[in-house]
């Protein structure tokens, strides 16, 4: 298991918008999906990389904790397809539940953080829906968006938005979704996708990206974890409340 989080800082430079992003079989993210999907770039103890995150408000942007925890610097890139356009970030409220190395600890996680931006988001930046549903059957279709990798282990395939149809498996979970390739290609979430969306059939934000598994030594492919968004919707609308 890997959390699906940051690039090396050679990756970073390419925030620009060379590459892909999420292994195996994914397409270009179309426009109404793009819209709201912005790059969290991060620098810790350490070094600097990038997670994905999700507009939910004017000011604020929803993506895994684990990609603010630790973190010295954070600010969003709104021009992945052109030149950088970064927004600050001088707030971050990480999910009280949220525990640092959770998934090798085997420890209950809700891996969720908030980032407050220092400015306002333009105002052609559509703010995201938020699922409210919440229940997961097995099967059921979601499509998944992020800037990390393409190509295991390539940074170079890394920094362009992506995305692609995932599946939910089973065991059905009250916090969390699992998720596979429903054409059993490898496709999933890889490093650099954590933070961003996972869309339900409706086009809200049923889940955040968390981690990624592979088949054998490899650790992205095989099965993408989320944090599903419903359950936690009283923590963010509480959060939000004090950064419109």
């Amino acid at each position: 298991m890997r959390r699906v989080v940051l690039m090396t800082a050679g990756a970073l430079a390419m925030s620009a918008g060379c590459g892909h992003a999420l292994v195996g079989n994914s397409d270009v993210a179309p426009p109404g999906v793009a819209a709201s999907v912005v790059m969290v770039l991060k620098q810790g103890g350490g070094g600097a990389g990038f997670c994905t995150g999700v507009v939910v408000s004017r000011t604020a942007v929803l993506t895994a904790g684990h990609c603010a925890h630790g973190a010295r610097q954070l600010a969003i890139n709104i021009g992945a397809y052109g030149k950088p356009q970064l927004v600050a970030v001088n707030g971050v409220n990480v999910h009280p539940e949220f525990v640092p190395d959770a998934a090798r600890r085997r420890l209950r996680s809700i891996d969720l953080a908030i980032l407050k931006l220092a400015e306002p988001l333009p105002a052609s930046m559509p703010i995201a829906r938020l699922d409210v549903q919440g229940a997961v059957k097995p099967g059921q279709r979601y499509r998944i968006a992020g800037f990390g990798l393409t190509r295991e282990g390539d940074e170079r395939s890394a920094g362009h938005l992506r995305t692609g149809i995932l599946e939910a498996r089973e065991p059905v979970s009250k916090i969390l979704l699992w998720a596979r390739d429903p054409s059993a290609k490898g496709f999933g979430a890889c490093t650099g996708d954590s933070g961003g969306p996972i869309f339900a059939s409706d086009g809200s934000v049923a889940a955040i990206t968390t981690w990624s598994t592979g088949e054998g030594k490899r650790a992205c492919g095989a099965l993408t974890q989320g944090a599903l968004i419903a359950p936690q919707r009283g923590w963010i609308e509480r959060v939000l409340g004090g950064s419109r």
